[in-house]
């Protein structure tokens, strides 16, 4: 097997995986992994941050994320593979690069639905306090790991309803955002969300940019697109397609409810700034006290519904890693296992991890947090060695000369995401060097197993 690999239809049926997934269906993954609302837990970090420049901060790391997304499409066009950035770094940088890809990346894709689902524990036990939280957490897990198994398409196809209710939702809170505008004018000038609320002095544009290294954090789980590259009807360009528009979307919805709700906040950024305590519930506390509690409760139920379905979509992208990893023996050969066309055994071992994950994350006051920041050390360092791949693949072993394309755009890509990881914690940075020495004595371990690339 060669580091591209064959082509995708070969690949899909050699292995097991089945083509079944259309645009709409890669569309809807990559927003459920993202979620629609995801601005709704760090409005009030961001406002504060960004001296109230919220909506322009979203705006800004549309933009840079955008560089990413740009580098996943030239490689998913070609090496179409399940192993996303695994395949691609192991094909522009070599094996073992490749391996360092994929382990890296496997900190997002397992441990993210862990903290997708402790979220939903958490929300729907607020909302109904007379059932624990543990069991509206191990609810979610049963029934999206169900739905998994089911296969991609039915899992897809209920994934779109849940996401059209959260968008309905936003739709929702952006009318009666703009009923009560119209109706009692803004709490902060019309340009604020764009220009900040003043009450930190002028534009900063060093706040705004610090805020957008936040900011970036909404974006990830759209390149899980990626992972589903030799399921999807009609070739890889659609997955390249449904990559870039998935970003735009969620980069015009962000843009435009943060917008909203900075019109609304009766809180100043000052404020914000100044008592941290604020900034978690900043976003609820606007819409509570512009609209009311009904609609606090609508956020609040959607918002726990669909972190259980981004857990979903998280879960299919972390199996589809593993399967992969497993396929090509740099993770037990077990993981390749198929059974009608769905990689059963690879999401099972997903599902416990991200179980027992959510558990060790609960047990702690801080857990929450550091589960989060361990989860981004590791999709930013995928996406480092995602456009080290494209300068790899294109210019050096194929000799291509489009410098914008295959040189400006991911070195670009590479230094956002490289000042994104320095700006992180820095027990996220140490638990982040220690996932990766772990994976490099994995990959010794197994390089003798692994009988070469193929």
């Amino acid at each position: 097997m060669s580091d591209t690999g064959t082509t995708a239809s070969t690949t899909g049926a050699r292995d097991g995986l089945r083509r079944s997934l259309g645009f709409r269906d890669l569309v809807v993954y990559g927003l459920l992994f993202i979620a629609p609302m995801a601005p709704v837990g760090v409005y009030g970090t961001l406002d504060a941050r960004s001296h109230g420049a919220v909506a322009l901060v979203y705006a800004v790391a549309t933009v840079a994320m955008a560089f990413t997304a740009f580098s996943y499409a030239q490689m998913v066009r070609v090496v179409p593979r399940a192993g996303s950035v695994f395949a691609y770094a192991r094909a522009g940088l070599g094996d073992g690069a490749g391996f360092v890809a994929g382990w890296m990346a496997m900190l997002d894709y397992v441990l993210i639905p862990a903290v997708a689902y402790l979220f939903s524990g958490i929300a729907m036990n607020a909302l109904v306090p007379e059932v624990s939280r543990w069991v509206w957490t191990a609810l979610a897990v049963v029934v999206t790991t169900l739905l998994n198994l089911w296969g991609v398409r039915a899992a897809a196809r209920v994934g779109f309803a849940v996401l059209a209710l959260e968008v309905l939702v936003l739709l929702v809170f952006a009318v009666s955002a703009v009923w009560v505008l119209a109706r009692d004018g803004a709490q902060r000038g019309l340009l604020s969300p764009l220009s900040g609320d003043g009450t930190q002095g002028a534009f900063a544009l060093s706040a705004v940019l610090g805020a957008v290294s936040v900011a970036v954090l909404s974006y990830l789980g759209f390149d899980a697109i990626a992972t589903f590259a030799e399921e999807v009807t009609g070739g890889s360009a659609k997955v390249a397609r449904a990559l870039l528009f998935c970003l735009a979307l969620a980069g015009v919805l962000f843009v435009a409810q943060t917008y909203l709700v900075a019109l609304l906040e009766p809180t100043t950024s000052a404020r914000l700034a100044h008592d941290p305590a604020l900034q978690g519930s900043a976003f609820y506390d606007a819409v509570d006290s512009a609209v009311g509690t009904w609609l606090h409760d609508l956020v609040a139920a959607s918002k726990a519904i669909g972190a259980a379905f981004a857990a979903l979509a998280g879960q299919a992208a972390a199996g589809r890693l593993l399967f992969a990893m497993g396929r090509d023996r740099r993770l037990p050969r077990a993981l390749a296992r198929t059974d009608a066309g769905v990689p059963r055994v690879a999401l099972l071992c997903a599902a416990v991890v991200t179980l027992v994950a959510a558990g060790w994350a609960a047990r702690r006051d801080d857990g929450l947090d550091r589960l989060v920041s361990v989860v981004d050390i590791g999709a930013l360092s995928a996406f480092t060695l995602l456009h080290a791949s494209v300068v790899g693949y294109f210019r050096v072993r194929r000799g291509e000369m489009n410098w914008w394309r295959h040189v400006l755009v991911p070195v670009a890509g590479a230094a956002i995401t490289v000042a994104v990881v320095v700006e992180a914690s820095g027990v996220a940075q140490a638990v982040g060097a220690a996932w990766l020495v772990l994976g490099l004595l994995v990959l010794v371990g197994s390089a003798g197993a692994a009988g070469g690339p193929g």
